[in-house]
């Protein structure tokens, strides 16, 4: 493994620790663990009520619509609970930084369907889509913006040092 490659790997263990400790996982996670219990209470309550009047397609519909708020959720909610298992110490940050625990793409929504949706799926999967469009940019920020963050070189420079390199050869020669 190079310096380089260390150094990155280093470097990433530490954005996670931070993170973990930060207020922004507090909020991050009060707000993505609530939404999942607000949910679990609609889709038993309020949203089997909901759905019981729709007709048949619409109701295949919001049965395929709460398939995916719950799918999102899930995957919010694992993402989250491995940052809180680093910051109580039940995992290691290096081990939370493999690839198994990376927020995976999620199949949006039909377009269609929100217009014959009852309004309480509506907003729950409004601010599902909209936790987990941020929580994924955390992630992609944490993880995978990390690994291609390099070294700027400046051209200038280079292009002096090339030169240097190809004329100061050319005098050492002659003396």
């Amino acid at each position: 493994m190079s310096d380089s490659v260390a150094t990155q790997i280093v470097q990433r263990v530490e954005i996670v620790r931070d993170f973990a400790r930060s207020d922004l996982f507090d909020r991050t996670f009060k707000e993505g663990m609530a939404l999942v219990e607000e949910t679990a209470a609609y889709l038993d309550g309020d949203g089997r009520r909901d759905s019981r009047l729709l007709n048949r397609e619409d109701a295949l519909a919001y049965a395929g619509e709460s398939m995916r708020l719950t799918t999102r959720l899930m995957q919010i909610a694992s993402w989250l609970l491995v940052q809180r298992a680093v910051r109580e110490g039940d995992m290691e940050a290096a081990d939370a930084c493999e690839e198994r625990y990376r927020l995976t793409p999620v199949q949006s929504s039909s377009a269609d369907a929100g217009e014959k949706m009852p309004e309480g799926l509506i907003s729950l999967l409004d601010r599902a889509n909209r936790l987990y469009d941020r929580i994924s940019h955390m992630d992609k920020r944490m993880f995978i913006d990390a690994e291609f963050e390099v070294p700027a070189v400046n051209q200038v420079l280079n292009q002096m040092q090339l030169l240097q390199n190809a004329f100061g050869a050319a005098t050492e020669a002659r003396q």
